[in-house]
């Protein structure tokens, strides 16, 4: 598995080896022994997935505080995303700095979020469904989030006129958020 490590500190990206033939593939799309020799360890509790039916979906941007805050591996297992992490640790040297990938059923591409990350996507085509592994468990009285539109981030969505849930219409900008992430020099 192909790993590499991005700009925003401590978030990766992966990218496993497909062994593909007349009947399909097979791939390994985790594997502890990767993430330990890249020094990441994690106790992945539960698996989350989602469907949205159109494009332009855009779920987001998420995270939990502290002490119930979420480390994320995302991968999409049909369709394809726009995948959007921003750094939200106080003191950071890339605070309010965001990097955006394209997971699809096809690049099969995992992304690895985080504590201290706000995370979200959107979808680019019909159908699309996403998978992912989290090591806390969802916590309602910790959820937060950041409105996907703050002109702060400047974010390059690939849709101008999203489809929103009501709560992520209502999300605070960065600057009135509630954080309570530090960044550590490691």
């Amino acid at each position: 598995m192909k790993t590499t490590s991005l700009k925003l500190e401590g978030a990766f990206l992966f990218e496993p080896v497909v062994h593909g033939d007349h009947r399909g593939f097979f791939m390994e799309s985790y594997n502890d022994n990767v993430m330990k020799q890249n020094g990441l360890h994690y106790d992945f509790i539960q698996d989350n997935q989602s469907l949205s039916a159109q494009p332009g979906v855009l779920r987001g941007l998420h995270y939990q505080l502290n002490p119930k805050a979420q480390t994320k591996l995302i991968r999409v297992i049909s369709g394809a995303i726009y995948d959007v992490i921003v750094d939200i640790r106080k003191g950071s040297p890339t605070f309010g700095q965001w990097q955006g990938f394209i997971l699809s059923e096809h690049n099969h591409r995992q992304l690895l979020v985080p504590k201290g990350f706000a995370h979200g996507f959107c979808t680019l085509v019909p159908d699309t469904q996403v998978l992912y592994k989290v090591d806390e468990y969802y916590s309602p009285e910790h959820d937060r989030g950041i409105l996907w539109s703050d002109p702060a981030l400047g974010i390059d969505w690939p849709t101008s006129n999203p489809v929103l849930s009501d709560k992520d219409q209502r999300h605070p900008l960065l600057k009135d958020a509630e954080i309570n992430f530090n960044f550590e020099v490691k």
